[in-house]
């Protein structure tokens, strides 16, 4: 199935079935996810050695408290220092984002047109995938709150997370073989 995909990545034409699908989507999923965290993880975990070493040196500006199963740091004041450097997070999420349409593509046209519909649906949640990479690095690199930024990435990432879940639905739609008289083909 990995080598009939592999195979496929430029082939937008002709259906695919569920059965072939899921399990695609299923492994591109989670090899996607693997550089995103990998990027991820350093970035927090420099952030908190920043906080604890902030903590240290200005116990007077900051609150720890701790207890079985927990543990909370609370700085007072407005310390954009201290916030995790996403740079190198938002290049690996750019990255696993473009490695994914590109496993997905040819196969999320397929299933669509198995179940039905043209394969542009697919395309319906890309333009709030692109802001919301365009303007991440904007908020994040804010030193004072941007209340605006902040609201209409809100709408946008709202918007992208309803747009896949309609591309998602529509996805899990059974295969329609009288639709424009196609039949799914086997690859």
């Amino acid at each position: 199935m990995i080598a009939m995909h592999l195979r496929s990545l430029r082939r937008f034409s002709g259906t695919e079935t569920r059965a072939q699908f899921w399990p695609w989507a299923g492994i591109v999923f989670a090899i996607a996810i693997v550089p995103f965290i990998a990027t991820m993880i350093p970035a927090l975990l420099g952030s908190f050695g920043k906080m604890q070493r902030f903590a240290q040196e200005h116990p007077d500006q900051v609150t720890v408290s701790s207890g079985p199963g927990h543990y909370e740091m609370q700085v007072h004041g407005h310390h954009p220092e201290l916030m995790p450097d996403l740079t190198l997070p938002m290049i690996g999420l750019g990255l696993t984002a473009v490695l994914t349409i590109v496993l997905l593509g040819a196969a999320v046209a397929r299933r669509l047109r198995d179940s039905g519909r043209s394969g542009t649906w697919g395309l319906m949640p890309l333009p709030f995938l692109v802001l919301g990479m365009i303007f991440m690095p904007s908020l994040f690199a804010a030193t004072k709150p941007d209340l605006t930024l902040f609201g209409m990435m809100f709408l946008n990432s709202l918007a992208y997370n309803l747009s896949l879940l309609v591309l998602i639905l529509l996805l899990a739609q059974p295969t329609k073989r009288q639709a424009r008289g196609v039949l799914p083909t086997r690859v």
